[in-house]
Formats: C-alpha cells, sequence, structure tokens
C-alpha cells in the first residue's frame, strides 16, 4: 500500500531527554519515509501546555522538548501543530482534539493539497538589538500580528548577559514585536512561552493561530547531552 502522509502525537514521555529528541525525532522520520519508500508527508503536534503556570522565568524540559520537536520542521514536507494555548494544568491528555486537529488540517490543505490558505502561527525569524529593548520578527505572519483577547502580550521573558530572565513588557509594532524591561538594560535574549505551562500565552495571527513558543538564546539548556 502507499499513503500520503502520517500524522504524530506524542512526545511526552521524551521530557527528560530533550536534546536526545533532537536526533532521535527526524531519525524516526526519516526510517519510517525509508520503510515506506517514498517521502511522505509528516504531520506532528507540539505538546500542549502542561502543569504548574510559572511565577518566575525558569527553566523548562516541557519547553525544551517542544523546541526539539520545532528542529524536525528542517525536514521537507514536514508540518507542526501548535497546541501552547490549548492544554491543562492538570491533565496531560488535553481534551481539546477539535483545534488540534483544524490546525493539522490546515497544514495538510497547504502542504499536501497545495491551497494557498495561512496554516501556520507567527514563528520567529530574527532579533535586532535596540538600544534597552528588543525587536523581533517573524514569519507566517498571516493577515498580521495579534494578542488573543487582546494586549497585553504575556508570556514573554528577556534577559542580559547574565542569563537572568525577567518578565518582559512586549507590544506589536506593525509586522513585529518589541520586547523590554526596565531591570534589563542592555537586553541579550528574549524567550515567549518557555515554561512547562506559559497559561494564557496568547500571542497569535489575526488568522487565529498561536505562535510556537521560542527563544533566541542559544544557553545551556537543563537537558543539555542528555
Amino acid at each position: 500500500y502507499r499513503i500520503r502522509g502520517a500524522i504524530w502525537y506524542q512526545g511526552e514521555s521524551n521530557v527528560s531527554r530533550a536534546h536526545q529528541y533532537r536526533t532521535l525525532f527526524p531519525a524516526m522520520i526519516r526510517d519510517w519515509r525509508r520503510a515506506w519508500g517514498d517521502e511522505i508527508a509528516f504531520g506532528f503536534v507540539q505538546l500542549a501546555n502542561f502543569l504548574t503556570p510559572p511565577e518566575q522565568p525558569a527553566g523548562s524540559c516541557w519547553a525544551e522538548l517542544r523546541e526539539a520537536q520545532a528542529m524536525a520542521l528542517k525536514l521537507p514536507h514536514t508540518g507542526m501543530a501548535t497546541a501552547i494555548d490549548i492544554g491543562a494544568a492538570g491533565d496531560i491528555h488535553p481534551t481539546n482534539k477539535q483545534d488540534v486537529g483544524r490546525r493539522l488540517a490546515l497544514w495538510a490543505q497547504s502542504e499536501i493539497y497545495q491551497r494557498q490558505i495561512v496554516h501556520s502561527g507567527p514563528v520567529y525569524q530574527s532579533m535586532k538589538t535596540e538600544g534597552n529593548q528588543v525587536r523581533l520578527s517573524f514569519g507566517h505572519i498571516g493577515s498580521g500580528l495579534a494578542a488573543k483577547g487582546g494586549e497585553p502580550l504575556r508570556h514573554f521573558a528577556i534577559a542580559g548577559a547574565d542569563q537572568k530572565f525577567v518578565w518582559a513588557d512586549a507590544k506589536i509594532d506593525g509586522e513585529t514585536i518589541l520586547v523590554s524591561s526596565p531591570q534589563v538594560l542592555h537586553p541579550a535574549a528574549v524567550r515567549y512561552a518557555w515554561a512547562d505551562n506559559p497559561e494564557g500565552c496568547n500571542f497569535i495571527n489575526q488568522n487565529d493561530l498561536p505562535a510556537p513558543p521560542f527563544r533566541t538564546d542559544d544557553w545551556p539548556l537543563l537537558t543539555e547531552g542528555v
């Protein structure tokens, strides 16, 4: 038999080994394609928010696993449905599968059926320091950047060279985001939704698709080498 594509919804058991997952997950996708003898389309669901929301910015194994998942997008014919806004603190299997299915379907329509539709939320591309603030640029802007439910944007954190993150003020400025904090005069990095459960994160595009969590730094992580 031939298949057009596959959907993968998993990763919770790999949270403690997120750095390993950077290699493991793409290797699995390549192996499936080898077994089928075809470059099948491969869509997957990024881990939803889970556990206790953070009081202050901190390291997160769940955030690291989400980053490892997103790295698999470097492979051709892959797509990711972000679920960072539809999880539940006390349920590792959140019940909102409707939005998961809808977001996967948007990707399939775009990737497999070549329909010209917006299928992703804003994806971080680059940062530029402007004095005491950082300007972030994105792809997949769609009809424009937005904050679900209205501003302010939530769960942005900023740090200087000391790598100590604090909550930041973030605002939409055209097709970019400006991030700053009076506690960080010389910013070096920004993170968004970098937590087990960034409950209430609200950065979307006007097509109501959420931005995946991201970080601008490459500083050591909790699961580095694991």
